[in-house]
């Protein structure tokens, strides 16, 4: 399967049963050992190094590129603009994949809900589906941006589209940034890196975990 790199900048089993509640922490401002940050979407306050909120968010250092905090238990590391669900691991959504006989991961999921089998594929900056495949899910991508996209078939031709649910398991994203690829000759569509941002990847031997971030 050939791996797909997008030519323009985009700004894109088994199930774990949800429980408890996640800390949502958005990194709003960073200064040396200070951060500013909007927790649950209330109000914006500012933290020093060692200061813990009524939340349960402690900052532990912070400079102007990043800030690291204990949410929950979790050491997360932040940099400005970035958001990120936490929660205990057994409370988070998360998907088991098993990779196949030539180390491939695939999985079964879903696309507004239509069933869609996916490639994992780093490589790929985008989710990407054959035109074939955005015609069996009854997506209009011809109205999408055309962007002009390069494959290690040459330059095709692509139409940039949002989808409204990805399911993989028991974890649904929404809004993910896609691509829908023209023509003949593609295969899979590709689980790539607008939906893989937006979960966590762990891999041990055979079997990666993805588990919802945001």
């Amino acid at each position: 399967m050939s791996r797909i790199d997008c030519l323009a900048t985009i700004l894109t089993g088994l199930l774990l049963p949800a429980g408890a509640l996640a800390t949502d922490v958005t990194v709003s401002g960073l200064f040396t050992n200070k951060a500013v940050v909007q927790i649950d979407g209330g109000a914006l306050q500012t933290l020093s190094v060692g200061q813990k909120t009524k939340q349960g968010v402690l900052l532990i250092s912070a400079d102007r590129e990043s800030a690291t905090f204990d949410i929950d238990g979790q050491r997360v590391t932040l940099g400005l603009g970035r958001a990120r669900m936490a929660a205990t691991a057994s409370a988070a959504e998360s998907v088991a994949i098993t990779a196949d006989m030539r180390g491939h991961f695939t999985a079964d999921g879903q696309v507004n809900g239509m069933p869609v089998r996916f490639m994992v594929d780093t490589g790929a900056s985008l989710v990407s589906l054959p035109a074939s495949e955005a015609q069996r899910l009854s997506l209009d991508y011809k109205k999408g941006q055309k962007a002009l996209m390069g494959t290690a078939n040459g330059t095709v031709q692509g139409y940039l589209i949002k989808l409204d649910t990805l399911t993989l398991g028991g974890v649904t994203l929404h809004g993910v940034d896609a691509v829908v690829l023209d023509g003949a000759g593609f295969g899979s569509p590709l689980l790539g890196m607008s939906a893989l941002n937006r979960l966590n990847m762990k891999r041990e031997g055979d079997v990666m975990t993805l588990t919802r971030r945001y």
